[in-house]
């Protein structure tokens, strides 16, 4: 199969001159994320850095035309044990564990198998699960998923907070996020100093705009709200940290048409609610009588993507104390965690924030309300799961009560990848912002995502019954709270070591 050399990298041939959106891009592009993995002559490669001269004459495979054996294999195992949530990274991935496997790789060994993954980003579902899918399609394969997967999805979407599907086609990128319905002939736009620049191609609009790659700072990260005076009992300030979700913000809209939904086959944990990507293919189909992809770079995303609220804590033994926050109307969340507290509304320079993300300011305060009450057992979050944790040197053990499971495997996934999340913010992840509100940490890797081989083990117990209800906050409060006094309760996160 033909396409022109027109100076573009694989991904864009793949994307857009083939029409094969089951090869995604992540990071736009940086070579982190590991979202356009595909096979060049039977070696994993990741295309969005790779020029498509370089492939000229060689074979290249993507997960769409993996062998029948070795798709079904690893869709059904992926299926069984919840390894894909939004499946935006998942082609990617198996792409690479069928390439390790076809050159003899031994994928039973944990450790050839955190090297693999070392190359991708999963955001969702906290690798455990995705390890757990390589040993059932290495060790035990099974069939075709006998589970009631419509009873799955709903789960799913639950968690998600958005129509989210289950099922082989997600493993192996065959459902549409919010780019990857557009029609052949749609224009591509995106930013270049605040103005939308328009191309026939990715590459093409990429190139017209001046796109530079964004970069990793060596600055160190610091907390951009001080602690307010006092002689505290419990004190905590957190940094400015990245959602990272892998699917950057973007949409497409026909002339006079609906655009999209940016939130497409993922939630985006929150970060995608107020996005203006819809609105602006709309625009911008209307204006040019085109269909129109308007598409934000990874760097556009960690720029003008909502983040979560920054905090600075001071409380007392009675509770009473000062909570800081770096965003308005939080009152009356950190008074329903902490009802005696002062809570000022502090202006930061920086990227916008928002209190959709994960369990935003009120995990903060139930963190210090654990840290004031030991005997602080479940929490109820504001949707009504609930959850309880344990941190220990062997690992993290979460029980969650979320009504109804409908679908028990979909279930302990979301659960999983909530236990490593707060994990993650806890130990890692943070963004560098100068003073002047300038994002110095533009990159996937910058994030600090603990990845596969520093994930501790993550056990789940499910129970409840009655109304279905979503876990995942409830689940991130309690072992954020349970992993921070495991630490220490130290005065900072994240509590690992600084860049």
């Amino acid at each position: 199969m033909a396409v022109p050399d027109d100076g573009g990298t694989l991904l864009g041939a793949l994307r857009d001159h083939l029409g094969l959106r089951c090869v995604k891009d992540g990071c736009s592009p940086q070579g982190q994320c590991g979202c356009c993995t595909v096979l060049v002559d039977g070696a994993p490669r990741v295309s969005c850095v790779t020029p498509v001269r370089r492939v000229r004459g060689r074979e290249v495979v993507t997960a769409a035309g993996l062998q029948p054996e070795e798709a079904e294999r690893w869709a059904n195992a992926f299926v069984a044990t919840g390894a894909s949530q939004c499946g935006f990274c998942t082609p990617g991935i198996v792409c690479r564990l069928v390439g390790h496997e076809r050159r003899g790789a031994d994928l039973s060994d944990r450790d050839v198998v955190d090297n693999a993954l070392a190359a991708h980003l999963c955001r969702c579902t906290g690798w455990q699960t995705i390890r757990e899918a390589v040993e059932v399609a290495v060790a035990a394969p099974v069939g075709p998923a006998v589970r009631d997967l419509g009873q799955a999805a709903r789960r799913a979407s639950l968690e998600s907070h958005g129509p989210q599907t289950v099922g082989p086609d997600v493993v192996l990128g065959e459902v549409d996020f919010a780019d990857d319905g557009a029609p052949s002939d749609a224009l591509v736009a995106v930013l270049a100093d605040g103005d939308w620049v328009v191309g026939e191609t990715l590459d093409e609009a990429r190139r017209l705009a001046g796109k530079i790659q964004g970069r990793r700072t060596t600055l160190d990260f610091e907390p951009p709200i001080e602690s307010p005076p006092g002689d505290w009992d419990v004190t905590l300030r957190t940094c400015w940290v990245e959602p990272a979700y892998l699917e950057t913000d973007a949409s497409w809209c026909a002339p006079g048409g609906e655009p999209s939904d940016v939130l497409a086959n993922g939630g985006a944990f929150g970060g995608k609610l107020t996005s203006e990507l819809g609105t602006a293919a709309r625009s911008l189909a209307d204006r040019l009588g085109r269909p129109v992809r308007a598409i934000w770079s990874r760097e556009d995303t960690v720029r003008f993507g909502p983040k979560r609220p920054p905090v600075a804590i001071g409380v007392r033994a009675d509770g009473s104390g000062i909570v800081r926050v770096g965003a308005a109307g939080v009152v009356d969340v950190v008074r329903s965690v902490l009802p005696d507290v002062e809570v000022e509304e502090v202006a930061l320079s920086g990227p916008p924030t928002a209190l959709d993300l994960r369990g935003a300011v009120w995990t903060e305060a139930q963190m210090v309300r654990a840290a004031l009450d030991t005997d602080v057992d479940w929490i109820t979050s504001p949707a009504g799961g609930r959850a309880r944790a344990t941190v220990a040197e062997g690992g993290i053990s979460v029980e969650v009560d979320g009504g109804d499971r409908l679908d028990e495997v979909v279930m302990r996934s979301y659960a999983i990848g909530a236990a490593h999340m707060a994990w993650s913010w806890l130990t890692s992840e943070s963004l560098v912002v100068d003073g002047s509100g300038e994002v110095h940490d533009l990159t996937i890797r910058s994030f600090g995502v603990v990845r596969s081989s520093e994930t501790p083990p993550i056990d789940v117990v499910i129970g409840g019954s009655g109304e279905p209800r979503p876990v995942g906050d409830a689940v991130f409060a309690a072992v954020a709270a349970a992993g921070w006094l495991h630490l220490g309760a130290p005065p900072q996160i994240p509590a690992g070591p600084s860049r």
